[in-house]
């Protein structure tokens, strides 16, 4: 098939001519060394602070930098992806992965890093939006459960190996290693793209509302870091405040543009299909608990339980492979049974997980965490993939661009709320827990303090898992409105 050759079936994998395997692994290959290399450098800022002489605010922009530049090119996502084919996206946004990478690598000093780090970030944040695009282009509804948790597998086994592959790089090579590892199969993976890959999408050019640009900019920027800084500063921080209420009337008049627009930048319709509206819902709840436990658990692990960070990363790793390996087997479920059947039972399990965790303690076995955390992980794969696939099977054609774009802007926006709200709650607790101690600088004290932040945060997330079961009972397999037409027309 020639690589710009128009596309005649419903779905290309339709389409004998078509090798679609090839197409798949470019850009499963390409995603997972750059999820990967989004959670490798975690574990290294330490080392970045020795090596640069820089404070930890300072490093901590390497997160938070990363993060934000996500949270400004994914709601864009959606106009790149009908202004370019899906080759040249694709092939760009690698090579720009690439270029960052390289930078990263050779970087003399922090300011070096950073900007090679926000490159990197560039390519990561587009390329989310394009994978879920092409595979909804790729396959009819009844093939996409399989597909998609193959797509699960990939965003989450990376991050799942990320920590514990990071630290022995650093320990036995270097922290540079963490970049020139990943070049190489960076390189491999634009080589194979440009060999296999064949355009997928239609090239519409609408047109570009710059206005719209800049209130995303700003909104999805300053949302992002103001909740970001409100880990470190606290909410009551004016800066903080105000970088916030900017935030907002920035997404606010972002979203009210795009209901005046004939070519919305994110077509915000897709809010009018049911099941995509309830899978948008069940994924910013599922995203809030995973963060609950991703950040507090570790936290409280190195705190009453006194484990290294080595340790409490081991003991959240079972859970965090379990998840993504779970992910293809949810997926071949949801073709063959549907949400409900997954995600009714799963969201029992995971508010129950959750409530158990809200009773941990100072004396807590290490086993009660692993297979907590390990029930926890299965949940989400049955909830998560299975969701966000219902949801994007009731889209047309034409809104599949938007509908990745929501979903994917979504995660980098509710993490960073998920982090602050969270962290904030449980400091908070903590320092009324203290106010009131006769001898608050009493190590015992201190951890029975954080024991009670960790308590409170995981029975409000306890509350908000109850919202999980009822949407979990109220959904229904989704199908595109276009082959419901189809099957009436047939039977008619």
């Amino acid at each position: 098939m020639n690589q710009n050759q128009t596309v005649k079936y419903e779905f290309l994998s339709q389409d004998p001519n078509v090798k679609t395997l090839p197409i798949m692994l470019s850009l499963i290959i390409g995603a997972f060394f750059a999820v990967l290399n989004e959670t490798l450098l975690n574990i290294a800022l330490t080392t970045l602070m020795h090596e640069f002489h820089i404070t930890l605010p300072t490093v901590q922009w390497m997160a938070t930098g990363f993060m934000l530049v996500m949270g400004i090119v994914i709601p864009i996502s959606a106009l790149m992806l009908q202004w370019f084919t899906t080759r040249q996206l694709f092939l760009g946004v690698m090579v720009t992965f690439t270029i960052g990478t390289i930078i990263c690598a050779i970087a003399p000093s922090f300011p070096v890093l950073l900007v090679g780090r926000l490159i990197q970030a560039v390519g990561t944040g587009l390329l989310m939006p394009i994978i879920f695009n092409v595979f909804l282009l790729l396959y009819p509804p009844e093939k996409r459960g399989k597909v998609m948790g193959i797509v699960g597998l990939t965003f989450t086994f990376a991050p799942a190996i990320g920590p514990t592959l990071s630290g022995v790089i650093v320990e036995y090579l270097g922290w540079r290693y963490l970049f020139i590892i990943v070049i190489p199969f960076a390189i491999f993976s634009i080589v194979f793209a440009f060999k296999y890959l064949t355009n997928v999408s239609e090239v519409t050019k609408p047109k570009i509302d710059f206005l719209s640009l800049l209130f995303s900019t700003i909104g999805f920027g300053a949302i992002i870091y103001g909740f970001s800084a409100a880990g470190e500063k606290g909410f009551l921080s004016s800066s903080v405040f105000l970088t916030i209420i900017i935030g907002i009337i920035g997404v606010v008049l972002f979203s009210l543009r795009q209901f005046k627009l004939k070519e919305p930048v994110m077509d915000l319709r897709v809010f009018k299909y049911p099941m995509y509206t309830h899978a948008v819902f069940m994924f910013v709840i599922i995203i809030m608990a995973m963060f609950a436990s991703e950040i507090i658990l570790p936290i409280f692990m190195q705190g009453p339980l006194a484990l290294t960070a080595a340790t409490a990363g081991l003991v959240l790793l079972p859970g965090s492979l379990l998840n993504g390996l779970m992910s293809p087997i949810m997926g071949q479920m949801f073709d063959k049974f549907g949400p409900r059947i997954l995600m009714i039972p799963a969201t029992l399990v995971l508010s129950g997980t959750v409530f158990t965790l809200s009773r941990l303690t100072a004396e807590t076995p290490i086993w009660i965490i692993v297979v907590c955390y390990i029930l926890l992980m299965l949940s989400v794969s049955a909830i998560m993939m299975p969701a966000q696939t219902n949801g994007l099977n009731q889209l047309p054609k034409s809104l599949y661009p938007h509908g990745t774009a929501v979903m994917t802007t979504l995660q980098p926006v509710v993490g960073a709320i998920g982090v602050a709200v969270f962290i904030s709650i449980m400091n908070a607790k903590q320092n009324h827990f203290l106010q009131k101690a006769t001898n608050p600088s009493d190590p015992a004290t201190i951890s029975h303090a954080m024991v009670a932040g960790v308590e409170l945060v995981y029975l409000i997330a306890f509350i908000i898992t109850i919202v999980a079961i009822i949407l979990a009972f109220t959904v229904y397999r989704a199908v595109p409105k276009e082959i419901v037409e189809t099957q009436s027309e047939t039977k008619s």
